[in-house]
């Protein structure tokens, strides 16, 4: 996609910026009305100059970037009081687009970086080579226009009289060729909308020429019209979110926006001006790169949706800026991010913090202590005890979160849920998410798998009939819907940006969020400012773990189940290896007897497997074995995964093979796990203590059996046991655990 560059006086200062569609810009900033039923803008420009070349989009971004750069050098800043420009006079006003047209320059030259990296510069590359060398000689750069390659002054006219202003004038419109100049005359706007408008000295002067440029067609006011209500309706949709070209233009066209279909571009155009959306490449350019063979310093590219850097950056001949073109390879699935391409981020305002009234009433939210507050959702003493501290954390008002300067990135704030397998994290939430909605914030909750987003839904449709809920994940029809509260998978993410109040990250050592930076830079910009984050664990990662203990990160923990039962502690069991179990065609006698007394005491049971290949042969030789017909398999590659894990809730499949796919966010009222070849590399122990939680998760059931069968004993496998000895004697010591019955808990 390409883009123009322009600049604009207002109130005596110039501002660069650019624009997917000059028309609209032309309207905002010299007439200022958008149709009878359109905004009004204040704030109209006394001149400006439009660049008519059209640029690919990233170099369109990083001229405007140059040009703040170069307003900084030169004084306080975009719209400060450059000396140079704003108080040069008017030579000063030729001088504005002399910086432009080389910013511009700068810009091409730098992008034709990705042409040398893909078969060596062209002539008229190494000419913009040139310019940036000796552009860079002057500290200013304020006063330098392009003549042929070569740099000169514009106070060269400086002294020259009104002849040597207009020759000044006359020399830039030839040397760009392409500039057009936008003026009001006599306090009228040149081109006013409707007519013809009346310079000084009486000449009639065509809208269409001097507004539109030559052979550009003017809006009707009806079409004004329309284009302001669209923009209005675009920039509603699209608040809180992060979205290429195409799936803005999907959204606008789910909800009948007006003029979505033929005027895409106007409306974008004139929500970014409202200050409503931003609109830039989705591969930003930053200066500090390294430099080149050619002595240039290259600019690094990162993506602005996932946040990779160089590193994941390819190159590619692009069509639609007609030059070698980065694309991001490490968000590829999501849609291809490119330097050319159009990224729109939605400006959202936070919720106020520090008020504390409920939507829609004049009650506040604080007359109850939160333990009564959390009655009416029946939680387990334990549970009432997190979900109070954790509701405070949520309801404090961020430090200084009023002040404008303070940085959005640190208004964020953590609080660790770290709660043992079933002890009931979601039923946690519940007030947490309850407290957002009076507020008239939104809510996320996020969580890295597709299965358990869906198991999520009506649950929390059930406790929460009054909000609307929207579940994304891929290939969900909701997929542009806006709710009160989102559920969706943490790849989606990459798709919002400053979009919840409170933003809750379950299962947050699971694949693929854990050790992926990609969800982790997409989970934190989807927060907005002063936003909490809820992170949701039973085996949290180990640098969390000890910001924890150390006091530096909120936190509260669960040790127990919300029936008040102790965890089941895995038994280990010796054992051949999965492999020589079905080399043989048998297996050993403890884990075949073990397996018919779970199966005779109605029990379903879940058999981990480390590889997706041995699924299907282990559940063959199980049903054999077992004379048991209800034997199935499934794993990630089986695309009747989703039919079977249904199957087994409803008791249809008793015995289950599946690798950790389904180690957690299932849920069997009554069942027993085992994991062979529990000492393989793969298992450690985190993923050994997710899969013993699926035992014992019902109160019907408490004492659920969990076996640890391996050929030898090793260290995670004693970590995960001392991890849940240990979550027992917590909670027993802290009088969460019921009474043991007599005769204790059944063998």
């Amino acid at each position: 996609m390409k883009a123009q560059l322009y600049v604009v006086k207002v109130k005596g200062c110039w501002q660069a910026r650019l624009t997917i569609k000059a028309m609209v810009d032309k309207y905002f900033w010299m007439h200022g009305t958008f149709g009878e039923a359109g905004f009004l803008n204040n704030e109209i420009a006394e001149e400006g100059w439009l660049l008519k070349e059209e640029l690919p989009l990233g170099d369109a971004c990083v001229s405007v970037e140059l040009w703040d750069a170069a307003m900084k050098r030169g004084s306080v800043g975009r719209n400060g009081a450059s000396k140079s420009l704003n108080e040069g006079g008017r030579n000063a006003d030729y001088e504005a687009i002399e910086l432009l047209a080389a910013c511009a320059e700068e810009s091409k030259a730098d992008g034709a970086g990705g042409d040398a990296a893909a078969g060596g510069l062209n002539s008229s590359n190494q000419k913009s080579s040139e310019l940036v060398r000796n552009y860079r000689k002057y500290s200013g750069g304020v006063e330098q226009a392009v003549n042929n390659g070569k740099i000169c002054f514009g106070s060269r006219w400086r002294f020259l009289g009104n002849r040597g202003k207009r020759k000044g004038a006359l020399e830039i419109e030839r040397l760009f060729g392409l500039v057009e100049r936008w003026e009001k005359v006599g306090g009228v706007v040149v081109g006013e909308i409707g007519g013809a408008a009346l310079a000084n000295n009486g000449e009639k002067r065509s809208s269409a020429k001097r507004v539109g440029g030559e052979g550009a067609r003017v809006y009707s006011a009806a079409e004004l019209g329309e284009i302001a209500a669209g923009a209005k309706l675009a920039a509603g949709m699209l608040q809180g979110r992060a979205l290429l070209r195409s799936e803005a233009h999907a959204l606008l066209s789910s909800a009948s926006c007006p003029g979505a279909a033929s005027s895409w571009r106007e409306l974008l155009q004139l929500a970014s001006l409202l200050g409503q959306v931003r609109l830039s490449g989705s591969i930003a350019a930053v200066g500090g790169g390294r430099l080149d063979a050619l002595g240039r310093r290259r600019r690094e590219r990162s993506c602005l949706r996932c946040g990779s850097g160089e590193a994941q950056m390819h190159r590619t001949a692009c069509a639609a800026c007609g030059r070698h073109c980065a694309y991001c390879m490490a968000c590829i699935g999501m849609g291809r991010s490119r330097e050319c391409e159009l990224l729109i981020t939605g400006q959202r305002a936070g919720l106020n913090w520090t008020e504390t009234t409920v939507r829609g009433s004049g009650k506040g939210l604080r007359p109850l202590t939160y333990e009564q507050r959390l009655d009416k959702w029946g939680l387990s003493p334990a549970q009432t005890a997190a979900a109070a501290k954790a509701l405070q954390f949520v309801e404090e008002p961020p430090i200084d979160a009023a002040s404008s300067k303070l940085d959005k990135q640190r208004q964020m704030r953590e609080f660790l849920l770290w709660a043992v397998t079933g002890a009931g994290k979601t039923e946690m939430i519940f007030p947490l998410v309850e407290s957002v909605l009076l507020r008239g914030g939104k809510a996320l909750i996020s969580t890295p798998r597709r299965d358990v987003v869906i198991e999520l839904d009506p649950r929390i449709r059930k406790a929460f009939p009054k909000a609307s809920v929207v579940t994304l994940y891929g290939g969900s029809e909701q997929r542009w819907e806006s709710g009160d509260i989102t559920l969706a998978t943490t790849h989606q993410l990459m798709r919002f940006y400053q979009g919840f109040d409170l933003v809750v990250v379950d299962e947050l050592d699971a694949f693929p969020f854990v050790g992926d930076p990609l969800l982790h830079f997409a989970a934190d910009k989807s927060c907005a400012p002063g936003a909490a984050r809820l992170l949701l664990s039973a085996t949290p990662p180990s640098e969390l773990q000890r910001a924890a203990k150390r006091g530096k990160l909120p936190h509260a923990r669960v040790p127990v189940r919300y029936h008040r039962h102790p965890l089941p502690v895995p038994k280990l069991l010796q054992t051949p290896t999965v492999k020589q179990m079905l080399q043989h065609r048998k297996l050993p006698s403890k884990l075949l007897a073990a397996m018919r007394s779970s199966l005779d005491r109605g029990a379903q049971l879940f058999v981990f497997v480390q590889q997706i290949a041995q699924t299907e042969p282990m559940a063959a030789l199980l049903r054999a074995a077992l004379s048991h017909a209800a034997v199935a398999a499934t794993s990630s590659q089986d695309e009747g995964r989703t039919e079977k894990v249904q199957r087994f809730r409803s008791r249809d499949i008793r015995v289950l093979v599946t690798t950790t796919i389904l180690e957690r966010g299932v849920t069997i009222p009554k069942s027993d796990v085992y994991i062979l070849d529990a000492d393989g590399r793969l298992f450690d122990e985190a993923s050994l203590v997710q899969m013993a939680g699926r035992a014992g998760r019902s109160a019907d059931d408490p004492f659920g059996r969990v076996y640890f069968c391996s050929h030898d004993r090793n260290r995670p496998q004693l970590q995960a046991v001392r991890h849940i000895q240990t979550m027992n004697r917590m909670a027993r010591k802290q009088g969460y655990l019921l009474p043991t019955p007599k005769g204790g808990s059944p063998k």
